[in-house]
């Protein structure tokens, strides 16, 4: 029994590995039961044995995603004691997967939507919810420490910054991957973090007051 499990097992991951390859290569809309069969060298047959059709597939390979994603956050969250840099960090992460698997993620969300399964879309809304639940715990370690503002709506700032990688992930994907997907988050993160973080922790430049006016010493 427990032999037969580990099969079952090692035979979903090579399944969704080569649902990976697929969707890289030549996107979500070519992704099939036959496409995946001739990828891994299975039968239709086989593949039907762990998966009943495309959406099953494809909403165990968001439950994988995710996982990885809420394990990021976790690791991150263990490595720094500033908010901030936890985020900063994690979200840099997620960018690096994503580079290396060209957008896969979004991609898959967008499939998704495009089926109109409004069970795969509820399945796939809980998960997305975990995330951001995840990430608003985070905002709220750094509201308590005082990294980041006490009177932020944080489950608006977690939906404002996942809404921020999507949306360039998105563009970089349209731009057929043309500009560096980190060098353009940095920027925007600038932006972002002023936006969410106290006074206290913002670069102080000083100002007029802190000169002699002109003739004066």
């Amino acid at each position: 029994m427990e032999h037969k499990r580990k099969s079952t097992i090692i035979r979903k991951k090579q399944i969704i590995d080569a649902a990976r390859k697929i969707i890289i290569r030549k996107g979500s809309e070519h992704l099939t039961l036959r496409a995946m069969a001739r990828e891994v060298g299975f039968t239709e047959a086989a593949i039907y044995r762990h998966f009943k059709n495309k959406e099953e597939v494809l909403s165990f390979l968001m439950n994988n995603i995710i996982d990885e994603m809420l394990r990021e956050i976790i690791n991150g969250a263990a490595e720094n004691t500033n908010t901030l840099d936890t985020v900063d960090g994690v979200i840099k992460h997620h960018l690096s997967k994503i580079e290396q698997r060209r957008g896969i993620s979004f991609q898959i969300i967008a499939e998704i939507i495009s089926l109109g399964d409004k069970e795969l879309n509820r399945k796939v809304y809980i998960r997305l919810t975990e995330y951001l639940e995840r990430l608003r715990i985070l905002f709220e370690d750094g509201a308590r420490t005082g990294s980041i503002r006490s009177d932020l709506d944080l489950d608006d700032a977690a939906i404002l910054l996942f809404g921020m990688l999507q949306g360039i992930v998105n563009i970089w994907a349209l731009s057929n991957y043309s500009f560096d997907l980190t060098a353009k988050y940095e920027s925007l993160w600038s932006i972002y973090q002023k936006a969410i973080q106290t006074p206290e922790q913002q670069p102080h430049f000083g100002t007029g007051n802190d000169y002699p006016a002109p003739g004066k010493s």
